[in-house]
Protein backbone atom coordinates (compact mmCIF):
# COMPACT_ATOMS: atom_id res chain seq x y z
CA UNK A 1 0.00 0.00 0.00
CA UNK A 2 2.92 2.30 0.90
CA UNK A 3 4.72 1.72 -1.99
CA UNK A 4 1.76 2.22 -4.42
CA UNK A 5 1.42 5.49 -3.18
CA UNK A 6 5.14 6.84 -3.08
CA UNK A 7 5.19 5.57 -6.57
CA UNK A 8 2.49 7.14 -7.99
CA UNK A 9 3.71 10.05 -6.47
CA UNK A 10 7.22 9.89 -7.61
CA UNK A 11 5.98 9.74 -11.05
CA UNK A 12 4.00 12.97 -10.77
CA UNK A 13 6.84 15.43 -9.38
CA UNK A 14 8.54 14.51 -12.54
CA UNK A 15 6.10 15.52 -14.62
CA UNK A 16 6.74 19.10 -15.67
CA UNK A 17 3.84 21.66 -15.17
CA UNK A 18 3.43 22.27 -19.20
CA UNK A 19 2.71 18.14 -19.10
CA UNK A 20 0.11 18.51 -16.75
CA UNK A 21 -2.11 21.08 -18.04
CA UNK A 22 -1.84 19.55 -21.10
CA UNK A 23 -3.23 16.65 -20.02
CA UNK A 24 -7.34 16.10 -19.75
CA UNK A 25 -9.45 17.07 -17.14
CA UNK A 26 -10.98 13.84 -16.92
CA UNK A 27 -7.61 11.69 -17.65
CA UNK A 28 -4.98 12.99 -14.94
CA UNK A 29 -3.36 10.12 -15.02
CA UNK A 30 -1.99 10.54 -18.38
CA UNK A 31 0.12 13.01 -16.92
CA UNK A 32 1.50 10.25 -14.58
CA UNK A 33 1.92 8.15 -17.43
CA UNK A 34 4.59 10.43 -18.87
CA UNK A 35 7.19 9.00 -16.42
CA UNK A 36 6.53 5.58 -16.44
CA UNK A 37 9.27 4.24 -18.72
CA UNK A 38 11.94 5.77 -16.19
CA UNK A 39 9.81 3.52 -13.66
CA UNK A 40 10.22 0.41 -11.81
CA UNK A 41 8.09 -2.59 -12.52
CA UNK A 42 6.79 -2.37 -8.96
CA UNK A 43 6.22 1.35 -9.53
CA UNK A 44 4.72 0.84 -13.50
CA UNK A 45 2.27 -1.77 -11.07
CA UNK A 46 1.01 1.35 -9.00
CA UNK A 47 0.45 3.38 -11.94
CA UNK A 48 -1.50 0.76 -13.96
CA UNK A 49 -3.33 0.14 -10.93
CA UNK A 50 -4.21 3.96 -10.56
CA UNK A 51 -4.87 3.82 -14.81
CA UNK A 52 -7.51 1.11 -14.20
CA UNK A 53 -9.25 2.81 -11.07
CA UNK A 54 -9.42 6.20 -13.16
CA UNK A 55 -10.89 4.44 -16.11
CA UNK A 56 -13.68 2.86 -14.16
CA UNK A 57 -17.33 3.64 -16.14
CA UNK A 58 -18.80 6.39 -13.73
CA UNK A 59 -22.65 7.22 -13.82
CA UNK A 60 -22.95 10.82 -15.80
CA UNK A 61 -22.26 13.83 -13.78
CA UNK A 62 -26.00 15.20 -12.27
CA UNK A 63 -26.70 17.67 -9.85
CA UNK A 64 -30.07 18.44 -8.26
CA UNK A 65 -30.99 21.83 -6.44
CA UNK A 66 -32.05 20.10 -3.10
CA UNK A 67 -29.05 18.78 -1.93
CA UNK A 68 -26.25 20.89 -4.26
CA UNK A 69 -25.31 24.37 -4.58
CA UNK A 70 -22.72 26.93 -6.16
CA UNK A 71 -20.41 28.37 -4.05
CA UNK A 72 -18.49 30.88 -5.42
CA UNK A 73 -15.03 33.09 -3.87
CA UNK A 74 -13.75 36.77 -4.56
CA UNK A 75 -16.24 37.74 -7.25
CA UNK A 76 -14.81 41.05 -6.93
CA UNK A 77 -13.16 43.81 -9.28
CA UNK A 78 -9.76 43.52 -8.15
CA UNK A 79 -9.11 39.71 -9.31
CA UNK A 80 -11.72 40.30 -12.17
CA UNK A 81 -11.79 43.66 -13.48
CA UNK A 82 -8.98 45.61 -15.94
CA UNK A 83 -9.22 47.77 -13.34
CA UNK A 84 -8.44 45.98 -10.91
CA UNK A 85 -5.03 45.64 -8.73
CA UNK A 86 -4.05 42.25 -9.59
CA UNK A 87 -5.51 42.53 -13.16
CA UNK A 88 -1.67 42.52 -14.77
CA UNK A 89 -1.17 38.95 -13.44
CA UNK A 90 -4.47 37.37 -13.69
CA UNK A 91 -6.09 39.09 -16.73
CA UNK A 92 -4.37 36.92 -19.21
CA UNK A 93 -5.86 33.70 -17.86
CA UNK A 94 -8.89 35.37 -16.78
CA UNK A 95 -9.39 36.13 -20.40
CA UNK A 96 -8.53 32.55 -21.72
CA UNK A 97 -10.66 30.72 -19.75
CA UNK A 98 -13.46 33.25 -20.58
CA UNK A 99 -13.95 33.61 -16.38
CA UNK A 100 -16.00 36.41 -16.23
CA UNK A 101 -18.89 35.25 -18.63
CA UNK A 102 -18.57 31.71 -17.47
CA UNK A 103 -19.11 32.84 -13.50
CA UNK A 104 -22.03 35.04 -15.08
CA UNK A 105 -23.38 31.31 -16.69
CA UNK A 106 -23.36 29.98 -13.24
CA UNK A 107 -24.95 32.51 -11.95
CA UNK A 108 -28.16 32.71 -14.69
CA UNK A 109 -27.90 29.16 -14.76
CA UNK A 110 -28.51 28.61 -10.81
CA UNK A 111 -31.37 31.47 -11.07
CA UNK A 112 -33.06 29.69 -13.98
CA UNK A 113 -33.12 26.65 -12.43
CA UNK A 114 -33.47 27.04 -8.57
CA UNK A 115 -30.13 26.36 -7.04
CA UNK A 116 -28.74 28.15 -4.34
CA UNK A 117 -25.39 30.38 -4.63
CA UNK A 118 -23.21 30.88 -1.63
CA UNK A 119 -20.59 33.47 -1.78
CA UNK A 120 -17.84 33.97 -0.04
CA UNK A 121 -16.21 37.39 0.00
CA UNK A 122 -12.41 39.14 0.45
CA UNK A 123 -12.46 42.08 2.67
CA UNK A 124 -9.61 43.76 4.42
CA UNK A 125 -10.49 45.89 6.72
CA UNK A 126 -8.11 49.40 8.60
CA UNK A 127 -7.51 46.77 11.28
CA UNK A 128 -6.28 43.89 9.56
CA UNK A 129 -4.00 45.77 8.06
CA UNK A 130 -1.87 45.78 11.56
CA UNK A 131 -1.05 42.14 11.97
CA UNK A 132 2.44 41.57 11.86
CA UNK A 133 2.84 38.84 10.00
CA UNK A 134 1.84 36.93 6.83
CA UNK A 135 3.02 34.99 3.61
CA UNK A 136 4.28 36.35 0.72
CA UNK A 137 1.02 36.55 -1.15
CA UNK A 138 -0.55 38.10 2.25
CA UNK A 139 1.63 40.34 2.76
CA UNK A 140 1.63 41.60 -1.37
CA UNK A 141 -2.68 42.22 -1.05
CA UNK A 142 -1.94 44.31 2.14
CA UNK A 143 0.60 46.12 0.15
CA UNK A 144 -1.54 46.95 -2.66
CA UNK A 145 -4.62 47.80 -0.72
CA UNK A 146 -6.39 44.36 -2.29
CA UNK A 147 -10.50 44.54 -1.18
CA UNK A 148 -9.66 47.12 0.89
CA UNK A 149 -12.71 48.38 2.40
CA UNK A 150 -13.28 51.52 5.10
CA UNK A 151 -14.74 49.52 8.00
CA UNK A 152 -17.68 46.36 8.86
CA UNK A 153 -19.90 48.58 9.62
CA UNK A 154 -19.51 51.12 6.80
CA UNK A 155 -20.37 51.21 2.98
CA UNK A 156 -18.09 54.69 2.72
CA UNK A 157 -16.42 53.97 -0.66
CA UNK A 158 -17.63 50.67 -1.59
CA UNK A 159 -19.37 51.34 -4.50
CA UNK A 160 -17.05 50.44 -7.19
CA UNK A 161 -14.18 50.05 -5.42
CA UNK A 162 -11.76 46.73 -5.69
CA UNK A 163 -13.77 45.51 -3.07
CA UNK A 164 -17.13 45.68 -4.62
CA UNK A 165 -18.92 42.89 -6.83
CA UNK A 166 -17.97 43.17 -10.61
CA UNK A 167 -21.34 45.39 -11.93
CA UNK A 168 -22.63 42.28 -14.19
CA UNK A 169 -23.32 39.83 -11.46
CA UNK A 170 -25.16 42.55 -9.34
CA UNK A 171 -28.40 41.66 -10.31
CA UNK A 172 -27.95 38.27 -10.08
CA UNK A 173 -26.18 38.55 -6.55
CA UNK A 174 -29.21 40.61 -4.57
CA UNK A 175 -31.30 37.75 -5.81
CA UNK A 176 -33.18 35.71 -3.33
CA UNK A 177 -31.15 32.46 -4.15
CA UNK A 178 -27.98 34.00 -2.70
CA UNK A 179 -26.59 33.41 0.79
CA UNK A 180 -23.26 36.10 0.98
CA UNK A 181 -21.37 34.53 4.10
CA UNK A 182 -18.72 36.57 5.94
CA UNK A 183 -15.88 37.67 4.84
CA UNK A 184 -13.12 35.29 4.61
CA UNK A 185 -9.47 36.56 5.10
CA UNK A 186 -6.36 34.65 4.15
CA UNK A 187 -7.59 31.91 1.59
CA UNK A 188 -9.76 29.44 3.17
CA UNK A 189 -12.91 29.43 4.37
CA UNK A 190 -12.35 28.49 8.30
CA UNK A 191 -12.85 31.64 9.59
CA UNK A 192 -15.94 32.44 8.24
CA UNK A 193 -19.48 31.45 8.34
CA UNK A 194 -19.80 29.37 4.95
CA UNK A 195 -20.12 26.25 6.01
CA UNK A 196 -22.28 26.83 8.83
CA UNK A 197 -24.58 28.55 6.22
CA UNK A 198 -24.25 25.55 3.73
CA UNK A 199 -24.81 23.05 6.58
CA UNK A 200 -28.20 24.88 7.81
CA UNK A 201 -29.39 24.90 4.37
CA UNK A 202 -29.10 20.65 4.14
CA UNK A 203 -26.06 21.34 1.04
CA UNK A 204 -24.20 18.41 0.93
CA UNK A 205 -22.88 18.45 -2.59
CA UNK A 206 -20.86 22.44 -3.81
CA UNK A 207 -20.37 23.46 -7.57
CA UNK A 208 -17.18 25.56 -6.52
CA UNK A 209 -15.38 28.77 -8.85
CA UNK A 210 -14.42 31.87 -8.47
CA UNK A 211 -10.90 33.61 -7.46
CA UNK A 212 -8.37 32.50 -7.68
CA UNK A 213 -7.58 29.07 -8.50
CA UNK A 214 -4.75 28.29 -6.65
CA UNK A 215 -5.47 30.33 -3.44
CA UNK A 216 -8.99 31.07 -2.52
CA UNK A 217 -10.70 28.51 -4.73
CA UNK A 218 -7.81 25.86 -3.88
CA UNK A 219 -8.10 26.64 -0.33
CA UNK A 220 -12.14 26.42 -0.06
CA UNK A 221 -12.00 23.00 -2.31
CA UNK A 222 -9.62 21.71 0.58
CA UNK A 223 -11.50 22.61 3.58
CA UNK A 224 -14.77 21.70 2.19
CA UNK A 225 -13.79 18.28 1.05
CA UNK A 226 -11.98 17.92 4.81
CA UNK A 227 -15.44 19.00 6.20
CA UNK A 228 -17.30 16.34 3.96
CA UNK A 229 -18.77 18.03 1.15
CA UNK A 230 -18.74 16.66 -2.39
CA UNK A 231 -16.89 18.87 -3.96
CA UNK A 232 -17.07 19.92 -8.39
CA UNK A 233 -14.50 22.62 -9.09
CA UNK A 234 -15.64 24.29 -12.66
CA UNK A 235 -12.36 24.25 -14.86
CA UNK A 236 -12.94 27.20 -16.56
CA UNK A 237 -15.17 29.26 -13.75
CA UNK A 238 -11.97 30.31 -12.58
CA UNK A 239 -8.27 31.76 -13.47
CA UNK A 240 -4.63 32.21 -11.59
CA UNK A 241 -1.98 34.86 -11.61
CA UNK A 242 1.21 34.19 -13.65
CA UNK A 243 4.46 35.75 -11.81
CA UNK A 244 7.70 34.76 -13.29
CA UNK A 245 9.28 34.04 -10.06
CA UNK A 246 6.67 31.95 -8.76
CA UNK A 247 5.11 30.21 -12.16
CA UNK A 248 1.77 29.58 -13.46
CA UNK A 249 -0.92 29.81 -10.36
CA UNK A 250 -3.80 28.05 -12.26
CA UNK A 251 -1.58 25.72 -13.95
CA UNK A 252 -1.02 24.43 -10.70
CA UNK A 253 -4.59 24.08 -9.16
CA UNK A 254 -5.95 22.03 -11.82
CA UNK A 255 -2.99 19.58 -10.84
CA UNK A 256 -4.79 19.94 -7.34
CA UNK A 257 -8.21 20.03 -8.48
CA UNK A 258 -7.61 16.94 -10.54
CA UNK A 259 -6.40 14.68 -7.94
CA UNK A 260 -8.76 16.32 -5.21
CA UNK A 261 -12.21 17.04 -6.39
CA UNK A 262 -14.94 14.60 -7.71
CA UNK A 263 -15.14 16.04 -11.00
CA UNK A 264 -13.42 18.70 -12.97
CA UNK A 265 -16.01 19.60 -15.44
CA UNK A 266 -15.95 23.10 -17.50
CA UNK A 267 -19.04 25.37 -17.58
CA UNK A 268 -21.15 24.27 -20.23
CA UNK A 269 -20.61 20.36 -18.78
CA UNK A 270 -21.22 21.58 -15.22
CA UNK A 271 -24.60 23.63 -16.35
CA UNK A 272 -25.41 20.48 -18.15
CA UNK A 273 -25.51 18.44 -15.28
CA UNK A 274 -27.09 20.97 -13.46
CA UNK A 275 -30.26 20.05 -15.28
CA UNK A 276 -30.00 22.87 -18.05
CA UNK A 277 -29.45 23.07 -21.89
CA UNK A 278 -25.88 25.68 -21.96
CA UNK A 279 -27.00 26.87 -25.27
CA UNK A 280 -30.06 28.27 -23.32
CA UNK A 281 -28.29 30.48 -20.45
CA UNK A 282 -29.05 34.12 -21.41
CA UNK A 283 -25.87 36.54 -20.04
CA UNK A 284 -25.31 40.04 -20.65
CA UNK A 285 -21.63 39.00 -21.83
CA UNK A 286 -18.61 40.89 -20.88
CA UNK A 287 -15.61 41.49 -24.02
CA UNK A 288 -12.18 43.12 -23.28
CA UNK A 289 -10.18 45.46 -25.39
CA UNK A 290 -7.62 43.59 -27.09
Amino acid sequence: MHLSLLALFAAVVSVSAKEVDNAPLDLAHDAVLVSMEETTPAEQTSVEAFKDRRNEEKPPLSFDAASTAIVLTDLQNDFLSPDGVTWGVVGKSVMENDTVNNLEKLLAAAAEMGYLVFVSPHYYYPFDHKWEFGGSLELLMHSIGMFDREGPLTLEGFDGSGADWLDVYKPYLEAENVVVANPHKVYGPEQNDLVLQLRKRKIDRVILGGMSANLCVEAHMRELLESGFDVTVVSDATAGATLPDMGDGYAAALTNFKFMASAVPNTEEAISAMGMNPSTVAITGTTYPT
